[in-house]
């Protein structure tokens, strides 16, 4: 049983163009991306002369755009690509169409025009950190937009009431194959102690999916004369702001303090359980969060994959996890100069792959679907033109 592929439309204010896309979620398979692919609706008596042309840019932000001083801004743009759709500098009818612009073309008649981009290998996904809720502006993020506009020629000024912009989201999939199942241990020799303390922490497998449950196997050794006073698994997550000044926050999502111990010449061998979700973590500022569309809630980010050659450098923000597994060793018999013995096992958190879908259903961006929400606005200043422009669903 198939099921319906909405399609996102948006108007501007003036009436003058439109945008339709049949997703807003294009994925990152590390050596190739989706391309971007959508339909541009123009009214000729609202153009009132003018041109038509549509963006696909990416921005990093790491500031509020109220904070620019002295010429220095908070945002940079990653990646900016312009098309002029109208007048079409090519045959309409001639050009090569997806799929869904294909059935786009056909729906919405003669005053439709087709547009394409590819992104560049080099780009980042969408990734944003998480505000504290007494943070207001735009967050920390990586960003995409389509941006859709009528003017006299590509520099000109732009007007607001002719521009519609459409948030975007690069995203990366699980990879197919299950890897190699993370395992790490270690061996520890005390001071006054003639045997090691013996640790080993592995996981089920090297990635996991968003909302799954991880399982950390942990064998602990310990022919040493030291007791081992707790274990404390944890997962962090290491999100590297490597833009503008290479900032490093690591967080953790998950924990799990059973207060076990292990005597001198004893072994223990358990696995535990961890559930890294934002569920357990909205409050906590700077955590690393998937891209989100407005509106629409999100999770953890998911891990970066990087193509090999590509500088990390321009990948704004990067996003790994790791279990730590700490034990916590006692002192003499005051109790004094207790130390710690870690481990790091890293894995991949991510999505899996969707599934595929057919059918065609037209969403509007009417803000009037949100409660206490006015009618006539919608995100980014833009308003939903209803059917003005399209032909009547039946």
């Amino acid at each position: 049983m198939s099921t319906k592929n909405v399609v996102f439309k948006k108007i501007c204010k003036d009436k003058s163009v439109g945008v339709y896309m049949g997703k807003r979620d294009f994925v990152d398979r590390v050596d190739s991306v989706d391309p971007v692919d959508g339909v541009v609706i123009i009214d000729p008596e609202a153009l009132q002369g003018r041109k038509a042309f549509v963006t696909l840019s990416c921005i990093f932000r790491y500031g509020r755009d109220d904070m620019d001083v002295m010429g220095i801004s908070f945002r940079r743009e990653l990646y900016m690509s312009t098309r002029q759709v109208y007048p079409p500098l090519q045959d309409r009818d001639k050009g090569v169409h997806t799929r869904m612009q294909a059935k786009l073309l056909r729906k919405l008649g003669d005053n439709a025009y087709p547009f394409f981009f590819e992104f560049p290998d080099n780009l980042p996904c969408s990734v944003a950190l998480q505000p504290s809720t007494s943070d207001v502006g735009k967050q920390c993020a990586v960003e995409f937009e389509i941006k859709v506009f009528s003017a006299e020629s590509q520099d000109a000024k732009i007007r607001k009431r002719s521009t519609v912009k459409l948030m975007l989201r690069k995203v990366q999939y699980a990879p197919e194959g299950e890897g190699v199942a993370p395992s790490v241990e270690t061996t520890r020799d005390f001071v006054m102690s003639d045997k090691p303390l013996h640790v080993k922490a592995s996981l089920d497998k090297e990635i996991y999916y968003h909302g799954e449950t991880l399982k950390v196997h942990v064998i602990v050794t310990n022919n040493s004369s030291k007791n081992i006073k707790n274990i404390i698994i944890s997962v962090d997550q290491v999100a590297n702001v490597v833009l503008y000044s290479n900032d490093s926050y690591v967080k953790c999502v998950a924990i799990e303090e059973p207060g076990d111990s292990v005597a001198p010449g004893a072994t223990l061998q358990k696995v535990y359980k961890l559930l890294p979700v934002l569920a357990n973590n909205r409050e906590r500022r700077g955590i690393a969060l998937d891209g989100k569309l407005k509106h629409e809630d999100t999770n953890l980010a998911s891990s970066s994959i990087v193509k090999e050659g590509v500088l990390k450098e321009v990948m704004g923000i990067m996003v790994s996890y790791r279990v730590m597994v700490k034990l916590i060793v006692g002192g003499n018999v005051f109790g004094l100069c207790c130390s710690e013995v870690g481990l790091e096992v890293p894995f991949k958190l991510m999505h899996p792959k969707p599934d595929l879908e057919e059918e065609m259903e037209f969403q509007e961006f009417k803000r009037s679907y949100l409660k206490g929400m006015a009618d006539d606005e919608d995100e980014d200043g833009n308003v939903s033109g209803g059917d003005d422009m399209a032909p009547k669903e039946k």
